[in-house]
């Protein structure tokens, strides 16, 4: 088959890495790419935004399956000009990407099917907004309602904090995406992520994974992309996975289909729990980054197989094979993210990490600059490696980012503290 994947970041390189593995994969594209997945798969310069030039380019190449990595191209609607072209795709409709690209959707479905979340407050005045936050009081959670890059979230330890993050939105801060604002209850409990796939009708479950989005040891500091992930994560115990699958996933996915909008991708499921029960933070539309690096080192060559039977409607009919490992990632980000940054300093030492089953470097904010790997983005590097044990995991990431040699780049080195 002839595959293409949207995208450019280290997600993107750790599904191009799985998909190579396969040996249904005769042809590989990445669109744009970086220059990690540059060495891997041929990579091409197409506006991803563009339904309409990414089905051009896929009836050039006779592309046969698309995998569309990023939430934006899904909110903008490419899978379903592809699927009207008659192109066999990965990823959900851009009616469906509201569980993503609306906060306030979201909770609209969780209220329709039952589903257990915090409780909400969905404003488009800043003085409605402010008075609710004064009224709830603090700790108390602010979100950008649409898309902001995983960044539209502020935990507000005070009143004033709130009125501060609500003023930033509704002035701008995050664009359009600040427009609307939801307002949450803060939920106390342990973070975790349940990565299902979906077809429309059935669903199924691909592993969990627990992710690092403060950018100091500790979890301290702003909130982050993401510093580093770990898979499975064992606070996501297979008895409230079941609970997390009963009572918030299939719920979601029947309304979803009810409402004439089926769910056809991977669903994203951020989760809090506390004292054995599961409740939902967040749903993203696509796979995690760096959440997908730890899943994909873990499945290999099936990942495609499972994507492939999601886009058919064949889900029903599949497993998955877990080895008992442990996966983890360590994302090496430039200094002064997630605040300004420089970009263009030199990479050395990728040359002498390890590359197999075990070890990967996944490119994520890199290019390839006068013969050289240089950094192109705040996150830039995602160390993975797998283990017997979390600890074996850890200690081969680690092991590899000493190997590298870029001293205007950072890491945490507690990745995977909660476990350990």
């Amino acid at each position: 088959m002839n595959i293409l994947i949207l995208g450019s970041g280290g997600r993107e390189h750790s599904l191009a890495w799985a998909v190579l593995q396969n040996p249904k994969c005769d042809r590989l594209i990445v669109a744009p790419g970086n220059a990690g997945i540059r060495a891997i798969a041929e990579c091409a310069s197409l506006d991803i935004m563009d339904p309409g030039a990414v089905v051009r380019f896929a009836e050039e190449e006779a592309i046969d399956f698309v995998i569309i990595g990023p939430e934006a191209p899904l909110a903008a609607g490419v899978a379903d000009r592809l699927r009207e072209a008659g192109v066999l795709t990965f990823g959900p409709s851009a009616a469906a990407a509201q569980l993503e690209a609306s906060k306030s959707f979201t909770k609209e479905i969780c209220d329709a099917s039952n589903a257990p979340t915090a409780a909400y407050g969905h404003f488009t005045d800043a003085t409605a907004a402010r008075d609710y936050a004064a009224a709830q009081g603090a700790p108390i959670v602010v979100k950008a309602d649409g898309l902001a890059a995983g960044k539209g979230v502020i935990i507000a330890e005070t009143v004033e904090e709130a009125h501060a993050a609500i003023d930033d939105m509704f002035g701008g801060a995050f664009g359009g995406a600040g427009a609307e604002v939801v307002i949450e209850e803060f939920m106390t409990g342990e973070e975790a992520s349940l990565f299902v796939l979906c077809d429309g009708t059935s669903v199924l479950s691909i592993g969990s994974a627990q992710d690092h989005k403060r950018v100091g040891e500790g979890d301290t500091g702003p909130n982050t992309g993401g510093m580093g992930a770990y898979s499975p994560a064992p606070v996501l115990t297979p008895e409230i996975e079941a609970r997390a699958m009963d009572q918030i996933v299939r719920p979601t996915i029947d309304e979803m289909a009810r409402r004439g909008m089926p769910f056809q991708g991977v669903l994203y499921v951020g989760l809090m729990i506390e004292d054995g029960q599961p409740r939902l933070v967040e749903y993203n539309v696509r796979f995690g980054d760096p959440e997908c690096q730890v899943l994909m080192m873990r499945l290999g060559a099936q990942a495609f197989d499972l994507m492939h039977a999601a886009a058919e409607g064949r889900l029903a009919e599949c497993d998955v094979t877990w080895a008992e490992d442990h996966a983890l990632c360590v994302v090496m980000a430039a200094d002064g993210y997630p605040g300004d940054y420089a970009k263009g300093s030199v990479i050395g030492g990728l040359d002498t990490c390890p590359a197999d089953s075990f070890h990967m470097v996944f490119h994520a904010g890199t290019a390839f600059t006068d013969g050289h790997i240089t950094a192109a983005g705040g996150r830039v590097l995602n160390i993975t490696a797998r283990g017997a044990t979390l600890r074996e995991a850890a200690d081969r990431a680690y092991g590899m980012v000493d190997d590298i040699d870029w001293p205007e780049g950072f890491c945490r080195r507690d990745i995977g503290w909660r476990a350990l």
